[in-house]
């Protein structure tokens, strides 16, 4: 029986075992039938979503084919314990549109390529669309201008290679505008409501809707906009379409398809020597990227003209090399072979001749000459018909693209939302008469400055780095001076690499990497710290942010090139009597050639190395952000991947897009002007960087980035202020470069006053320029640790006595000559050029001359219009026996009319 048992036990086991093994086999046909299911299932839901939407899903309209889309609000539904409470502001926020008089049409998630986003398309009807352009004091064509253009020149048939289509350079008629009115539509040129308002005009209408619309209340306060919306996940993007794909038109016949023309015409590096179709980027971005492109276009045009020169100034010091007195004495074995120098670093280095550094005396002729004080001189009149004549064209973009009573003040009005959100207390504004939120006074200044010390903190770690950087030059000295010397592989390059040049390469390269790095960190408490003071305004938040930013770069680029132009080898005592840096360090000598050539070395890596830096960011890393977001998209049928989506995937420009875009090209102004008596190509170099820039920036927003929200400005801003401090100051740094930086100074006064030679007056200035110095005078801490040619005496630079005169290592009198010298160049030189400015400035007028009758021409006119039309309003009144419409309404109506006619 127990045998029995146990063999049914067994075959029990047996049994359950086969059943388990059964149940798992079938789990696995199921999964694979589901996996089977799913995909079928997904084919049948693209392959119905490319039937149902074939035509529609590139379309820039709702699913009507009739309203179009003017913004796009994307979300994901994610189930995490904020859901019910973004649910909610949803929710709130939409009905709230709604009630504005917005419509607005949501795609499911399931309609998207991955399955997880859902889009809120908003369209502006008619309606509002009047009422907030009456708000926005938006102008509008009243009538075709009948002003006369311009006379053309005849030399521009030449110019025909770089001229656009007609049609893309001004893709509208010119018409006289005023400012919207509901009252008065009949007055404008309405052919068509959809139509009338361009994309941008809409999309500035919604965005400030966006930003003003509430959404709840919160902890007892109010929210509202777009932006903290944003910022707490409810909604992941918010943006305006594109109105096609960039490589191709569109197959809708409604869509105006100006994104392709300004791909085609203007963002493709092919078309560089062709002009920007000014016009259509105002019309597609808006007028303050327009006055970007603008700005930037111009002051590339005029850097072509200071290239020129830069080069010609290059290529004379270059066809002058073998004519320069100074670098044959230092490389003539009988002169600078037989002078030997004193060491130029304690202990570790030994006695070296002079000319060893024969290579890089003769190279830094080709920036130390007498075209380096014409260039600077030139420079400083160039920058001055630069801002002069920019002012002009300014004038000139203010009038055709309807700016002109265009004031900031109108925005000052405007209250930034997070302005309203964070301020809960309110007073009385006295130009409104309304109660609005304030800022008191005690929090203003606690946040000032906390601001400010955070500032200063910054400020003071860029100089902290700046003296590491010092310092690594001071202790790396002499490493690259053992090397050089002990190496045999170096010796074919000795002549050309010397320690000092290896030790200003390697400290370069270094500091540009500190920069840059200083540079990220920096901008994160920059945006950090602006918003902590809550400006009132946008044009504040920029103003304020711009000023931080600008402080921050202008120490951290120019800090080092400010000191090998204006510190380094000024202060290196003599020889038993070295100045030392914490009391351990010994200042570094300049080059007996000067310490010009450091300053171009140091110039043109840090600027170098910035731009390309900068084009790499600005080019390849939206590239690779993009192709990374829609490699999956890019797999799916075209007709899948609707035109929201499309920009959806694309990168965000963001509010202060254009700042960083000022931003680097101010630095690049400061690198051109402050230090450009160091280094005459720097412009060349600017020039080639921004024909590129040009492309690259208009490619990346065509194609790299959302649609931007249109916005107005007038003008460059506090830009236009930094540009004039900088183009004061660098007359005042060009002329110090000369006189200190560059041996021109003490040249000339050997040249008149100490010359001995009349048919070569130049000859002997090298021996006349470096001082002697008896060798059993050395401390013991200076004294090289080896001698083994038994020198009795070195030289160095500098203008000092003998060891056997009575005024031992005193200064002679030609070094008070030179210094008098210097200091009258310095006085002489800031006075010319800022007379020069200041008579170019009063000489070139502001607005030109048929720019100033122009506006006055459209002023009585629009002005002429409107007054007609309220005549024959009255007069319509009159006829039909309307009361209100007295006599006196009528004589005042005509008054108007006469007083315009007379102004």
């Amino acid at each position: 029986m127990d045998v029995a048992f146990e063999s049914v036990g067994l075959m029990t086991t047996s049994c359950d075992g086969l059943i388990d093994e059964f149940k798992v086999i079938e789990r696995v046909q199921m999964v694979k039938n589901c996996q089977i299911d799913k995909r079928y299932n997904l084919f049948l839901k693209r392959r119905l979503r490319i039937d149902k939407r074939h035509e529609s899903k590139d379309s820039i309209f709702f699913r009507d084919g009739v309203r179009r889309i003017d913004f796009v609000l994307s979300y994901v539904d994610d189930l995490n314990k904020e859901w019910e409470k973004k649910l909610e502001r949803r929710k709130e926020f939409e009905s709230n549109l709604q009630k504005a008089g917005l419509e607005l049409e949501t795609e499911d998630k399931k309609e998207s390529e991955d399955g997880k986003i859902y889009f809120v398309k908003i369209h502006a009807p008619w309606e509002v669309l009047i009422t907030y352009a009456e708000v926005l004091n938006i102008k509008v064509p009243i009538r075709e201008n009948d002003i006369p253009s311009m006379v053309e020149n005849p030399l521009d048939c030449m110019l025909t290679p770089f001229r656009l289509p007609e049609k893309v350079m001004h893709p509208e008629p010119d018409y006289f505008t005023a400012p919207f009115s509901k009252d008065k539509q009949e007055l404008y040129l309405i052919n068509d409501e959809s139509t009338f308002f361009s994309p941008s005009m809409r999309n500035r209408i919604v965005n400030y809707i966006l930003t003003r619309c509430p959404y709840g209340t919160e902890e007892g306060k109010k929210k509202f906009g777009i932006k903290r919306l944003l910022n707490n996940g409810t909604y992941s993007a918010a943006y305006p379409l594109h109105d096609c794909q960039y490589w191709k038109k569109a197959s809708d016949p409604n869509c105006d398809n100006e994104r392709y023309t300004l791909y085609m015409e203007w963002a493709r590096f092919l078309r560089f020597y062709k002009e920007q179709p000014l016009d259509l980027i105002r019309k597609y971005y808006g007028e303050k990227i327009g006055i970007y492109f603008a700005w930037l276009g111009f002051y590339t045009e005029m850097l072509f003209l200071a290239a020129v020169v830069g080069v010609i100034c290059f290529l004379y010091g270059l066809f002058t090399m073998d004519e320069n007195m100074s670098s044959k004495e230092i490389c003539d074995p009988a002169i600078g072979g037989e002078i030997i120098m004193c060491p130029l670093c304690d202990r570790e280095c030994e006695y070296w001749r002079l000319n060893t550094t024969c290579e890089s005396s003769e190279y830094s002729h080709l920036f130390d000459n007498v075209a380096t004080l014409f260039f600077a001189i030139f420079m400083g009149i160039w920058v001055t018909l630069f801002l002069e004549f920019w002012k002009r064209r300014q004038a000139r973009l203010k009038y055709e693209w309807d700016l002109v009573d265009f004031e900031e003040e109108q925005q000052q009005l405007q209250l930034r939302p997070e302005y309203e959100a964070k301020c809960t207390q309110k007073k009385k504004n006295p130009v409104t008469q309304e109660m609005e939120p304030y800022l008191p006074l005690t929090s203003q200044a606690v946040r000032f400055c906390i601001s400010g010390t955070t500032v200063l903190f910054w400020v003071s770690l860029i100089i902290a780095s700046m003296i590491a950087v010092i310092v690594y030059r001071l202790a790396v000295y002499a490493a690259f001076a053992s090397l050089m010397e002990n190496t045999q592989s170096l010796q074919p390059i000795s002549g050309l690499l010397t320690p000092q040049l290896a030790t200003s390469v390697t400290a370069s390269c270094l500091n540009f990497v500190i920069i840059m790095i200083l540079n990220f960190i920096y901008e994160k408490i920059a945006i950090w710290i602006t918003d902590m003071e809550i400006p009132r305004t946008h044009m504040e938040y920029e103003n304020r942010l711009t000023m931080k930013m600008f402080l921050f770069q202008f120490v951290n680029y120019y800090s080092s090139c400010f000191y090998v132009a204006f510190f380094k080898g000024k202060f290196v005592g003599y020889p038993g009597a070295y100045t030392y840096m914490f009391n351990r360090w010994r200042n570094e000598e300049c080059d007996p050639a000067g310490c010009l050539i450091e300053l171009t070395t140091q110039l043109t890596i840090v600027m170098a190395g910035k731009q390309i830096w900068g084009n790499i960011q600005e080019a390849i890393v939206p590239w690779i952000c993009n192709w990374w977001g829609r490699r999956k998209a890019r797999s799916n049928p075209e007709n899948l991947y609707s035109r929201w989506e499309q920009d959806h995937d694309l990168q965000t420009f963001g509010a202060l897009g254009l700042f960083y875009e000022y931003l680097e090209m101010v630095i690049q102004f400061g690198f051109i002007t402050l230090f450009v008596a160091s280094f005459p190509l720097a412009p060349l170099l600017a020039l080639m960087n921004n024909i590129l820039e040009i492309r690259v920036d208009s490619w990346k927003l065509t194609t790299q980035y959302r649609r931007p929200v249109a916005a107005k400005a007038h003008s460059i801003g506090v830009w236009q202020e930094i540009l004039n401090g900088m183009a004061i100051l660098s007359v005042v740094t060009n002329a110090f470069i000369v006189a200190f930086t560059s041996d021109m100074i003490p040249r000339l006064v050997y040249y008149y006053a100490y010359s001995e030679s009349e048919d070569s007056p130049m000859s002997g200035y090298i021996n006349n320029s470096l001082s002697v110095f008896e060798i059993s005078d050395f401390p013991e801490r200076n004294k090289p640790k080896q001698n083994p040619e038994g020198f009795e005496q070195c030289r160095y630079r500098d203008y000092r006595y003998p060891p056997d005169h009575e005024r031992k290592y005193l200064h002679t009198m030609q070094f008070w000559h030179i210094l008098a010298a210097k200091l009258a160049f310095i006085i002489i030189m800031e006075h010319v050029v800022f007379i020069v400015k200041f008579f170019v400035a009063w000489m070139i007028p502001d607005v030109p001359a048929d720019v100033k009758a122009k506006i006055k021409r459209e002023k009585y006119l629009t002005q002429k219009i409107l007054h007609e039309y309220e005549l024959e309003k009255l007069k319509e009144r009159l006829c039909q026996g309307d009361k209100r419409a007295t006599e006196k309404e009528f004589i005042a109506t005509e008054g108007r009319m006469e007083l315009s006619r007379a102004m």
